[in-house]
Formats: structure tokens, sequence, C-alpha cells
């Protein structure tokens, strides 16, 4: 009956060593994908195109620009 349990034993910890290794190769994954993702993202080398004065009686704060960019950014982690 012991011999069982030992051999029962062993395979579960196999099963558990197999799924973390599993686990951990999809988490490298995604890091690379969130990687990838952020650098296509970011800045092409176009010429920014500026927004001043679009819409006329409207003034737009410095502060008005950072929350944008909160509201824009501030999920994002690298």
């Amino acid at each position: 009956m012991k011999m069982k349990q030992a051999a029962s034993s062993d395979s579960v910890s196999d099963f558990n060593k197999v799924t973390l290794d599993k686990i951990l190769a999809i988490e490298k994954d995604v890091v690379a994908l969130k990687l990838s993702v952020l650098k296509k993202l970011g800045p092409t080398g176009k010429k920014i195109a500026k927004l001043k004065g679009i819409v006329p009686d409207v003034e737009i704060t410095d502060e008005d620009i950072a929350f944008a960019k909160g509201s824009l950014y501030g999920k994002i982690r690298i």
C-alpha cells in the first residue's frame, strides 16, 4: 500500500513541476508580447500634428494635457 502512495505522490509532484514550468513559459511569452506591443505603440518618427487652435474659443491648459496623458497612459506598465 505504501508503494502505491509513494508512486502516486511522485506523479503528482511531476505533474506540478510540469504545470509550473508551463506557467512560467507562458508568463515569459506574455512579457515579450507586452514589450513588442509597447514598442509598436511608441513614437514612429513622424511629425507630430499640432492641435493648438483647432477648436475656436477653447483654451487647453497644461492641466488638461496632464489629465489626458494620465487617462491614456496611466495603466501602462513595462
